[in-house]
């Protein structure tokens, strides 16, 4: 077994396998398609299946075909299997000291919150889907959570569109804006109990450092905002990413996310992004 963990420590300490693998752990448990992923790291199809097969002969990653399409997911066991070597000797036995990953202080309990918890859901742009979501949640949950959104690459204002179906379904439009990310990355900005991915590219990309290593979650949709033609076409492009977001909220606000236990808290999150998939 030694020899198996060696080898896949060789595989990752190459830097563009490491991007792959860390990518498809962003992403876990989905499955991505190879184009995607070619796409978000920069690399050429012919590069990019030469560092697959290495994870995959690794046992690192695992493929499935879906039509035409390749896509690739991590293995978790044989991770984890790497991480409990690297850590078997932790602190002489002491894994209460080792990092939190490993330690599994997370895992188990319930939130039993004394507060209002706090969500915020990123997308690229911050104009269209996850203004759509923060305004859903807003009115959804009522006086149980604090929505935000905010995007790793702001547009800069909210996409008219989706300002204009949030009015017909009666949500306060006043305050909204297109935020940066780093907004909520500064001293005294609220401390997040969920995030949500609600778009690819935003997946796909390196994760900043949340305190109190919040819940996390990966809601793709379509985005209503790239749809060309009409604006009989757009706006019900933007309807349909509606319906789709507001399904998953009221999925998430109906198992009293509060008091579930956080291993069937996140089994619960991941189903919900499993319905992107499945719709």
């Amino acid at each position: 077994m030694e020899n198996v963990i060696l080898d896949r420590l060789t595989t990752l300490g190459h830097p563009q396998r490491m991007a792959v693998f860390r990518l498809l752990m962003r992403r876990y448990p989905d499955a991505v398609p190879a184009g995607e992923l070619g796409q978000a790291l920069g690399l050429k199809p012919s590069t990019l299946s030469v560092y697959l097969a290495a994870l995959a002969s690794a046992g690192l990653v695992g493929k499935t075909r879906h039509g035409t399409s390749l896509h690739y997911k991590i293995e978790m066991e044989a991770a984890r299997e790497v991480i409990d070597y690297l850590f078997l000797d932790c602190c002489r036995g002491r894994p209460q000291l080792c990092p939190t990953v490993y330690s599994g202080q997370n895992r188990g309990n319930a939130l039993m919150p004394s507060r209002k918890l706090n969500v915020i859901f990123i997308c690229t742009g911050n104009s269209a889907r996850s203004i759509l979501a923060e305004s859903i949640l807003r009115d959804e949950a009522g006086d149980r959570f604090n929505a935000y959104s905010a995007g790793t690459r702001p547009a800069g204002k909210p996409n008219p569109f989706a300002l204009a179906l949030l009015k017909e379904k009666g949500h306060k439009t006043s305050g909204l804006r297109s935020k940066n990310l780093d907004e909520f990355q500064q001293r005294g900005a609220p401390q997040m109990d969920f995030i949500f991915t609600v778009c690819d590219s935003a997946a796909n990309e390196e994760c900043p450092l949340w305190p109190g290593q919040p819940i996390s979650g990966h809601w793709g949709i379509p985005d209503p905002a790239a749809v060309k033609g009409s604006d009989t076409d757009k706006y019900r492009a933007f309807e349909t990413a509606y319906a789709q977001m507001q399904a998953r909220i009221r999925a998430f606000l109906a198992r009293n996310p509060e008091g579930l236990d956080k291993g069937a808290l996140q089994k619960h999150i991941d189903q919900i992004g499993a319905l992107a998939h499945t719709e």
